[in-house]
């Protein structure tokens, strides 16, 4: 459930910053927002390297499509993975 409502406030954040892009915001708000999309390519890129090179030779490979939503929605979606891959016993 929290999940959902993080990946919901994940897409929100993303269709600001790219939205910024398209139609800038007034200067001092415009330079803040490309620091917060710069910033979230790198931590979420660099989220994705790292559980990549860190997955044992047991673990479930990624696919494709893992990958871009891992990207997108960062953590909520590395929860829900885990969740799905490693259940608790």
């Amino acid at each position: 459930m929290l999940i959902n409502a993080g990946r919901a406030v994940m897409l929100f954040i993303w269709a600001v910053l790219l939205l910024n892009l398209i139609h800038p915001a007034t200067k001092p708000l415009k330079y803040f927002i490309d620091v917060a999309l710069i910033f979230m390519v790198v931590m979420h890129g660099l989220q994705l390297v790292l559980l990549k090179s860190t997955q044992m030779g047991s673990a479930p490979k990624l696919s494709r499509k893992d990958q871009i939503r891992i990207f997108i929605f960062g953590v909520f979606e590395l929860l829900s993975w885990q969740k799905k891959n490693f259940p608790k016993q």
